[in-house]
């Protein structure tokens, strides 16, 4: 059955029962709008730790003393439309939405509310977008889709998301100017199911498949589209097991010529192309799929610059969560970026402002060899020169 066809169905179902739960809201179904009743028979969900209950006068459910849990609404398919909701905080943590989620729940677009107190609406850690592949949120290799919000730590927090083919707005408790606007919307599903999650009160669950209010399906405009900096443009080896303790060996300068040893990839290495994303970021997550466990992995990734002339050039590098960068086989920047660890960059966030390092190119074709480690959510890369006079990048 079409998806469209099963949405029409489920919204009639819904629609009828909704009105006869709340005969004053029965002129929103009019409009498309459907309330989703906050009890047991719409939702899936593990009953150890949830709860229905009526709370501030109206029907909603929480988490058994406190507790983190998920709740997936039963048979309503989302692609596009409105999202509201309203959320209480009461604890710490991670409360948001999951939707478009796939059939196996291992990929969804995720919003969410970071709850660990009261914050000032310009904190940009506040309210994130992150889509979710293979069951890992790509939240560190999107520090793009963050922004502040007014949050409520007592009462509602009202939350509205307008989805729309690729772009998504956000509203919190402003409902006339969006707190995060996503102009290209990243998980790979495009229709599925909704969820919500944390350890906070949620009610009023309305969903209005027919509202987009005008947002369009495209794409919104990319900034870094005629950005010429970025290298966009990889081969990429496949992904290989590298268990802690484990470095990469590679040549170093010895007085005795003994530190020869190397795991750089050499003639015999199979390579496959790669595209950075809209964002500029090479994301291996998505290519490679989840670990569980906090398996660590590592992939070597390698491209080339024409330099017209010796030169050095700056570059600014973004990884998670450990990189070796080589240029013509020799060793320049090592690093990790491991999140809450006092070294980590940007909160251990892959960002174009993680580090600068000065390259030594020489004229003619210069290869620059990147071994790329992850093992905390997503695996990627961003890097930009800062000028590109004097040189070209490989295609």
């Amino acid at each position: 059955m079409a998806p469209n066809v099963v949405v029409s169905i489920c919204v009639c179902t819904l629609s009828v029962l909704s009105v006869m739960a709340q005969p004053a809201r029965s002129a929103k179904k009019v409009t498309g709008t459907i309330s989703i009743p906050m009890e047991p028979t719409y939702w899936t969900f593990d009953s150890s730790k949830v709860e229905f209950i009526t709370h501030r006068s109206v029907k909603a459910v929480r988490g058994k003393n406190k507790a983190f849990y998920q709740l997936f609404l039963k048979d309503l398919p989302f692609t596009d439309g409105t999202i509201e909701f309203d959320v209480e905080l009461t604890g710490v943590g991670f409360p948001g939405v999951n939707f478009r989620l796939s059939a196996d729940k291992k990929h969804s677009e995720n919003v969410y509310i970071r709850s660990f107190g009261p914050v000032p609406p310009e904190v940009r850690t506040t309210l994130q977008y992150a889509p979710v592949v293979d069951g890992v949120s790509m939240w560190d290799l999107a520090d793009d889709y963050q922004t502040g919000a007014t949050i409520y730590q007592q009462g509602w927090n009202h939350v509205k998301l307008v989805v729309s083919g690729r772009q998504m707005k956000a509203y919190v408790n402003d409902m006339k100017t969006p707190a995060l606007h996503i102009p290209h919307l990243e998980a790979v599903t495009t229709t599925g199911g909704l969820s919500l999650a944390g350890n906070v009160i949620y009610a009023n669950v309305q969903i209005d498949p027919t509202r987009t209010e005008s947002l369009p399906p495209e794409s919104g405009y990319n900034p870094l589209a005629a950005d010429t900096r970025y290298l966009r443009h990889w081969q990429v080896t496949g992904a290989i097991n590298f268990p802690f303790g484990k470095e990469p060996l590679f040549p170093l300068p010895s007085m005795y010529g003994t530190l020869t040893q190397s795991d750089l990839p050499d003639s015999t290495t199979t390579w496959e192309r790669i595209e950075a994303n809209r964002r500029a970021m090479v994301n291996l997550s998505s290519k490679y799929g989840g670990v569980a466990n906090d398996g660590r992995r590592l992939a070597w990734l390698k491209t080339s610059v024409y330099a017209d002339h010796d030169q050095e050039k700056t570059m600014l590098l973004g990884f998670s969560d450990e990189v070796w960068l080589f240029v013509n086989g020799q060793i320049v920047h090592t690093g990790k970026n491991y999140f809450g660890t006092p070294n980590a960059q940007q909160n251990g966030r892959c960002t174009i402002e993680n580090v600068t390092i000065r390259l030594p190119l020489k004229q003619g074709e210069n290869e620059i060899l990147v071994g790329l480690a992850n093992y905390f959510y997503g695996w990627g890369l961003i890097a930009r020169f800062a000028d590109t006079d004097g040189i070209r990048f490989s295609n």
